[in-house]
């Protein structure tokens, strides 16, 4: 099963995930899985037992469980966002009702995964996941740093902060970061779903992933927007969405 010989072996480098399951059988074949694909995995049976070890080292990624002990994932992954940015998240369930996906989404989960799982399956999420979030836990050179200016809001990309007309800053999920970005770097110009999962999702993407539509969704109450058509984002109809505001560089 090893992907020793493949480009995306690179993500693995320095990379740390925690591995937040309280079945204990489950637990430790994830972690031997990590370990052999070059990861570097912590196990957690609960949330106290990860905050201890979030306190003590910087976690990249959190393959998080739904139903734990005491604290469960939806609250664990809720009081992540809620500080801020955080690491990625990948939430596992064993239930089948799409509304816990959802939820999850909602809440800032940056992927899911139902158990049981398929472990190549497991390792291609992460692997995305891992892409899509690799500005956030890798050491070198800064981001570029650019300020961009639609109507009376202001994109720092350095940052990744969203600031209002007042100063007071908006928080994104790593998601929702990804989605605006998009739009503002091809202001009033239809995009279609397929190349906004492409952009904000990876090669990871199925064809039926709801992430953008959840995301689109939180984005669109962050900025104000009623979702009417009225708004920064609106939908056209069999062709996708278009950025209605111009957007600048300061």
């Amino acid at each position: 099963m090893s992907d020793s010989a493949s480009p995306d072996n690179a993500v693995a480098d320095n990379t740390v995930i925690a591995v937040v399951e309280d079945d204990p059988e489950i637990r430790d074949l994830t972690l031997r899985l990590l370990a052999r694909e070059g990861f570097e995995a912590v196990g957690c049976p609960d949330a106290p037992a990860f905050d201890r070890i979030a306190g003590r080292r910087r976690i990249d990624l959190v393959l998080l469980d739904l139903m734990l002990p005491g604290e469960d994932g939806l609250s664990l992954c809720r009081r992540l966002r809620a500080s801020g940015g955080g690491p990625a998240v990948v939430m596992l369930t064993a239930k089948g009702d799409d509304i816990d996906r959802i939820v999850g989404l909602e809440i800032g989960a940056d992927d899911y995964l139902p158990k049981p799982f398929n472990p190549r399956e497991l390792l291609a999420r992460v692997r995305a996941v891992l892409r899509r979030t690799r500005h956030d836990h890798r050491p070198a050179t800064p981001a570029p740093h650019e300020m961009l200016r639609f109507e009376d809001w202001t994109l720092d990309t350095g940052s990744r902060e969203l600031a209002g007309a007042d100063g007071g800053v908006t928080q994104l999920t790593g998601g929702e970061y990804d989605l605006l970005l998009s739009f503002l770097r091809h202001p009033q110009r239809v995009l279609s779903r397929d190349q906004l999962l492409d952009w904000t999702r990876g090669r990871n993407a199925g064809p039926y992933d709801r992430a953008v539509d959840v995301q689109l969704s939180r984005l669109r109450r962050k900025l104000g927007d009623p979702g009417d058509g009225s708004g920064l984002i609106r939908t056209v109809r069999g062709g996708g969405y278009l950025f209605t505001a111009k957007v600048r560089r300061l």
